[in-house]
């Protein structure tokens, strides 16, 4: 699942422009996908707990990330999205679709942080 901020290209492009390197806006990330992350941890379809336990968030300058699976649970990929074998249980999805107004709310707030940084705005 992918969402895409309107704006943001724009946003990195002025802000670069200011001479920031956009450090700021990687917390942000870290915060929403944390955020999301602590909320889809919950709903991980379990046997062993195994794939619950590796739900992690991640940043970059331009993305939250929000990460379950890896080797010790390289099955959390189909298990989220399904197979043509196995129904689709997408509990991360389903957790950042539910907690959205939140999430965007607390991106809307890091970017007005930054904005306020750039003189003149």
């Amino acid at each position: 699942m992918t969402y895409r901020v309107e704006g943001a290209r724009e946003l990195r492009r002025t802000l670069r422009k200011a001479g920031d390197d956009l450090t700021e806006l990687k917390e942000t990330h870290r915060q929403v996908g944390t955020f999301v992350t602590g909320r889809a941890k919950p709903r991980t379809p379990h046997r062993t707990g195994r794939l619950g336990a590796t739900g992690r968030p991640g940043a970059t300058k331009t993305a939250a990330l929000v990460r379950f699976g890896g080797a010790r649970a390289p099955y959390a990929r189909y298990v989220h999205w399904g197979t043509k074998k196995m129904k689709a249980r997408p509990w991360v999805t389903e957790a950042a679709e539910e907690t959205q107004a939140v999430w965007e709310r607390m991106y809307h707030q890091g970017v007005d942080r930054v904005l306020a940084r750039i003189k003149g705005v």
